[in-house]
């Protein structure tokens, strides 16, 4: 079945190379282009499209596929093209004439492009609980391992004092900064498209601002060619986001690697998180992070892909769309993944309390000498000065001692500020406008 379907056979090879993965992707936008309908038949009904009983009778028989749906028995057939036409192939076999009605003052394009943003809403709010509980993790470690210390880096080479408790913070600062970049790509998506049709509008009367706040959009996408032209870009945007979250957690789970090594050797992953060789009996390998770097360097590499498929088309509808789903859909469940999966793995990592003890890391204090002579009046390139040449000279003898006050530094995490940042940002998502149009749509 298809809704464009005017008695002309296509080629069975053409149809199966343009079908491509539709029906499989659509079946995650399934729910939403449940949601996405019903909001538009109560619209229908409102304008005068729809009749009282009709609208009844189709929202009901949505509702129960909503609920098919839900429980896993709802299937595209063989030789339906895709969603949309499974649900209203559906609604026809069920009610009659009242089930051709509901495509009226819409096309598959603006459908497709609410639908995905519905699903960019909802998939982003499962990214966002994700991060925030691996935020709270690594706020939980930071506090812990706050006065153990570790060599901080530059150039690779042995540089400054830092601390488990400036690492695990310093990770969770960033996530702050990742979710306010996603809270930009929500806001995007959070715009209403229904009503765009093909991209030129509907000479019927249709109330588009009724739909927006039915879907609990935050706005609408007003102008009805920009509404067509959103489509790839606000996947773009969205790819943007996420893949700084994962540069994120591939750059954590890159250190955790480093300072896993027998060279750095500042942390260890118990038995059960290692792999082993099969010939070197002694490895315990940290498989787990290093596929977590993958990953999430493979979802780095999406927003350069959809730049690929969707820069320079001109304006209007293009099927090149339909390839940016087969990578981007699937993105939400990878980069959800590593999420629960670095949580688990660095709950159990086990930090070293002794690094800094250790002769090769002495010249790591070598800072802190130099601002000693500096609170005792000598300016400061002199010190510096004093101390390369007692380095030199081998006189160099530092005091293991690290006293830092200022905020962010080890003495002073400032982990509560950073608490308050991460607690204005997730507020600034807004779910719950939303959840509750979702459970009013849903409401028999």
């Amino acid at each position: 079945m298809k809704l464009w379907d005017k008695n002309i056979q296509t080629d069975k090879i053409i149809e199966q190379f343009t079908v491509g993965k539709d029906r499989e992707l659509d079946m995650l936008l399934a729910p939403f282009d449940i949601l996405g309908s019903i909001a538009h038949i109560i619209m229908l009904e409102h304008v005068g499209l729809l009749q009282q009983e009709e609208l009844n009778l189709l929202r009901t028989e949505l509702i129960h596929i909503y609920e098919c749906i839900e429980k896993g028995a709802f299937v595209i057939e063989e030789g339906v093209e895709d969603v949309h036409s499974q649900v209203e192939f559906l609604l026809t076999q069920k009610l009659g004439d009242a089930g051709k009605k509901i495509h009226s003052a819409r096309s598959r394009n603006d459908q497709i492009i609410l639908d995905i943003k519905l699903y960019i809403r909802d998939e982003i709010q499962h990214i966002v609980n994700k991060t925030k509980a691996l935020f709270t993790l690594l706020q939980e470690k930071s506090n812990l391992y706050r006065e153990v210390l570790i060599p901080g880096y530059t150039h690779l080479q042995v540089a400054m004092p830092s601390s488990f408790g400036l690492w695990f913070g310093a990770y969770a600062e960033n996530l702050v900064d990742d979710l306010l970049m996603i809270q930009a790509a929500y806001r995007i998506a959070d715009q209403n498209p229904l009503g765009s049709a093909a991209g030129y509008g509907s000479s019927f009367p249709i109330d588009r601002q009724m739909t927006t706040g039915l879907l609990g959009f935050g706005g609408m996408n007003y102008n009805v060619v920009q509404a067509q032209m959103s489509r790839g870009k606000t996947e773009r945007v969205v790819a943007y986001a996420l893949a700084s979250l994962a540069g994120t957690i591939s750059k954590l789970a890159g250190d955790v690697c480093l300072f896993n090594s027998q060279n750095f050797d500042f942390l260890s992953l118990p038995d059960e998180l290692t792999t082993g060789s099969s010939i070197m009996p002694h490895k315990k390998n940290p498989d787990v992070f290093e596929l977590i770097r993958a990953k999430c360097n493979k979802i780095q590499a999406l927003p350069a892909e959809i730049d690929h498929i969707w820069t320079n088309l001109p304006s209007g509808y293009f099927r090149d769309m339909q390839i940016i789903k087969e990578s981007f859909l699937p993105v939400f469940d990878e980069l959800s993944n590593c999420l629960d999966i670095v949580v688990y793995a660095v709950s159990r990592i086990i930090p070293r309390n002794d690094i800094l003890k250790e002769d090769r890391y002495r010249y790591v204090f070598s800072v802190e000498e130099v601002n000693k002579l500096v609170l005792k009046g000598i300016p400061f390139r002199e010190a510096y000065k004093m101390v390369a040449a007692s380095i030199q000279e081998g006189t160099y003898n530092p005091d293991p001692k690290i006293v830092h006050s200022h905020q962010g530094s080890i003495g002073n995490l400032c982990n509560k500020e950073i608490s308050g940042k991460m607690d204005v940002v997730i507020q600034g998502f807004d779910f719950d406008t939303k959840d509750k149009a979702y459970r009013k749509l849903l409401l028999r």
